[in-house]
């Protein structure tokens, strides 16, 4: 959950929003209505996994599983060669 305040707002309620990212929300500066800052927890972990970080991005609402089931992809290009056609194209 990504809470917004002004400049003058942080400053003022700064124990506040300190409170706020440390139970794990994320807090967004603006000034003159424009995002300038992202103030957000400093993770224990220097280099969590990724496993780890998608679990924490799961928490934060910022990943979300997608209600479309996964399908299988298919080749791109249909007609075989067409990798070699467009680099012989672009002299390489």
């Amino acid at each position: 959950m990504a809470l917004n305040y002004s400049i003058y707002e942080a400053k003022a309620r700064f124990s506040e929003v300190i409170r706020q990212v440390r139970e794990g929300k994320t807090v967004t500066v603006s000034y003159r209505g424009e995002p300038v800052a992202e103030i957000r927890s400093i993770r224990h972990r220097q280099n969590p996994t990724l496993d780890e970080r998608l679990k924490d991005l799961e928490r934060s609402g910022e990943l979300v599983h997608s209600a479309i089931p996964r399908q299988t992809l298919g080749p791109v290009g249909r007609r075989p060669g067409a990798l070699a056609r467009f680099l012989a194209e672009r002299g390489e």
